[in-house]
This record gives structure tokens, sequence and C-alpha cells, in this order.
């Protein structure tokens, strides 16, 4: 599906879109890119299992599936499984040739790029090394580091990967507590010594949208003064439950490559999710390509790792897409008549369900009405007339949860109505 297929309703005027008002276009920056961190900040919550290598291939192949741009495949500093794993995944995208583009996190410490320039070689494709080092007074005072150390051990891993051609990422942790000197130091020294990306790093989730653009206008200012080709990239937590809105204007303010997990998972709160977000890219405009998939990549990576999709999960939770209320399956139901998919797909919401491969679903219990009797016989093939309806209501009415099919199977018998029509 393409972005213009479920778009139908605002094509006829039946949508006035605020987020469009005056002619509002959402910005973002050319060849705009993603990188999936599920595989590596993702598996750093207390709370998952840390996949096989063959359920780390499956996710890969599925990142490949829908288009992702870049994936972390591991921290090699974790020990040797995590290395091995890293060295499967790697091999991976060689022999498969796959467009998806690896990178490992290190710390800025030379032992831990060497296993990264070794495994290049030995992969025989790029491998790029994301530094990461503490930039904001809290975690220098913590560390006990004063700032002519964490320059030196920056500036060295990044010349060091680069002298050995390894493409050098350089990551300031904590960046969103950062000062705007420091930040300036920092990135000009990692840029100097040869990093050819940077990345701002919303590290304990601290940032709102009004700071995520300050910040995003400060750091893009540095890489232009530079005047070298540095990509700037956003990676954001989300412990304050913004992680989607800072994504959202991290590219408004002129990212080039946003990071994200399956479902949000990683530590504590989380990060920004990978799913909602792409949802939310297509939805703007902004990318526009087949997300069919992206059920099968979130319940794999749930599956995978342990971490269950709670029933109100955007898009992907049980009851994104279903309802057994009266008021909003009647709407659907006269949506249905109109011989409109699309429509009956938008009139009770704002994600249509079709945009991932999925549909509306109605359900019938103690808040429904005869609409969603009738979408729940219509959608069986079973003959629609009062007896049903009312039998299946009266039920329905009386109880305390939503009807299983089997119990409304049963309501049928009883009343010896479950002939099919077709």
């Amino acid at each position: 599906m393409v972005a213009g297929d479920f778009m139908k309703p605002n094509e006829n005027g039946l949508i006035y879109d605020w987020n469009r008002a005056d002619g509002f276009r959402f910005r973002h920056r050319e060849g705009l890119q993603l990188n999936d961190e599920t595989l590596r900040d993702g598996l750093q919550s207390p709370s998952v299992r840390d996949p096989s290598v063959e359920q780390k291939l499956e996710i890969l192949h599925l990142m490949e599936e829908l288009g992702l741009d870049a994936c972390d495949i591991g921290l090699p500093g974790a020990g040797r499984r995590a290395l091995e794993d890293i060295e499967r995944l790697a091999r991976e995208i060689a022999r498969e040739r796959m467009r998806i583009s690896p990178n490992v996190a290190v710390r800025t410490v030379l032992s831990e790029i060497e296993p990264v320039i070794e495994l290049s070689q030995r992969v025989g494709i790029p491998i790029e090394a994301c530094a990461f080092i503490g930039s904001s007074p809290i975690r220098a005072y913590t560390e006990g580091w004063d700032d002519e150390r964490i320059l030196r051990l920056s500036e060295e891993a990044v010349r060091f990967g680069v002298e050995h051609g390894v493409p050098m990422c350089y990551v300031t942790e904590d960046t969103t507590r950062a000062e705007p000197a420091m930040l300036e130091k920092l990135y000009t020294c990692a840029i100097e010594a040869g990093a050819k990306r940077i990345v701002v790093a919303d590290t304990v989730g601290h940032a709102t949208p009004v700071g995520v653009r300050a910040l995003l206008k400060h750091v893009r200012g540095i890489v232009e003064r530079s005047g070298e080709d540095v990509q700037v990239d956003w990676h954001g937590h989300s412990d304050r439950g913004i992680a989607i809105p800072n994504c959202m204007m991290a590219i408004a303010s002129g990212a080039d490559r946003i990071h994200a997990t399956a479902l949000g998972v990683g530590e504590r709160c989380g990060n920004a999710q990978m799913d909602l977000l792409l949802v939310n890219l297509q939805l703007e405009g902004i990318i526009d390509r087949d997300l069919s998939q992206l059920g099968d990549y979130v319940r794999s990576v749930s599956g995978a790792t342990g971490v269950p999709i709670p029933f109100n999960y955007p898009v992907f939770g049980e009851d994104a897409f279903r309802t057994s209320t009266g008021v909003h399956a009647a709407a659907i139901l006269k949506a249905r008549r109109k011989g409109s998919d699309d429509l009956a797909d938008r009139v009770y919401s704002g994600v249509p369900a079709s945009l991932v491969g999925l549909g509306q679903k109605i359900e019938v219990g103690f808040m429904s009405g005869r609409s969603n009797v009738i979408c729940w016989l219509e959608a069986r093939g079973l003959e629609v007339d009062d007896e049903r309806v009312d039998a299946i209501l009266e039920v329905a009415k009386e109880s305390a949860a939503i009807l299983t099919d089997d119990e409304i199977d049963a309501i049928l018998r009883k009343i010896g109505a479950s002939k099919k029509t077709r």
C-alpha cells in the first residue's frame, strides 16, 4: 500500500486536517534515514530476553524488508557471545548483499574499537563504530572527568578508527543536558579527527520538543561552521513519554538519521518506537512504502525478547482497531453501507488499519448496540434478522465483558439459527 491509497476521505473533503492548516508541510532533510537500535539499545532493558542468533537474523531480515537504512547489531564490549552474534549478523548482511548498513556501539576506548577493525576485515564490509562518551556536567562530575580528558579520549578514539578504515560516528551521551560550549568543543574535536556522523543523544529522556529544536539548531550550526560534510543523528528515549514527538521535531529541525527500536524496547522506559515512527512518517508523507510487514516485525521482536504488546498499544495492540461501542460500530456500518472501505476505515480511526495490512474489528459487549451484532453476523456470513440480533444483544447487555465467538455461537444454537447464508 502507498500513502495515497487510504487518503480518499481527505480528498473528498470529509476530514479537515489541522495538521496541514495554512498550507503547512512537514519539513525534513532529503535522504532522511532510520537506524534500528533494537538489537543493541533495545536489549539493554533488564526485562528483555536476549534473542537467539536465529531470532536476531529473522528480525534483521524484517528490518531489511521494511527499508530501514541502518541497524545497530550489538555492543562488542558486552562479551564473547555478543561479539559472536555481531559477526553472524554482519556476515548475513554481506552474504545476502543487504542494503541495510551495520553499526555497533563502543566506548571511546581503543580496545573496543580494535575488535570492530578486525571484524570488518574478516567479514569484508564496513561496520560503523558509534563511539560514545558522557558530555553533561552531571556525568563528568560523577565520573570524575575534566573537559580535557573527555576531549582527549574522544579525539584519540575517532582518529584511531579513521586511520584503520572504520567509519566513525561520534556520540555525545546525555547531549540534552550538556552545555552549549562543551558540545561545540566535543563535536568540533570529533569532526576534525575525521568523524563523518555525530549523534545527539537524549540518553535519559530529558528533552521536550522545544528543547530538541533549540539543541538541533545549535548542533547544525557547529557542523556548518566546520565546513565538513557531516551527518547529524537523533537518538531519543521515552522517560517522559514524548519520544515520538521529539523524533518528529528532530526531523523538522534538520536531523539526517533517527534512531528507534521495535516497540520502544530499551533501558528504563525505552526508546522511540520504530514501528510508530514509520507509521507517523507515512501519514505525514515523509516516506512512501509498503508497511504490510510492520506487524510481523513488531510481533517477531515481542516474541524474541519476551516483551508483551499492551492491548492498547497504538496500531499493533489488540484494541487498536477494535471496538465494542454501539455508536462507533453504527458509524462503521453506515460507512460500509455507502460502499466505501476507506470511509469505514477512517470514520473512527486516526490511523487507517489498512495502512499496515489490518482491518477494523467489531465486537459485541455491554456497551454495544444493534449495529455491533449486525456487523458480527455479516462478518461471518450469517443471516441477519431481528430474532438473532435481539437474542445476542440481550445476553451482551448483561455481560461484564465482550462476548466471545463461542458464546455468541451458543446463543445462535439455542435459538436454532446457526445456518450460514453463504
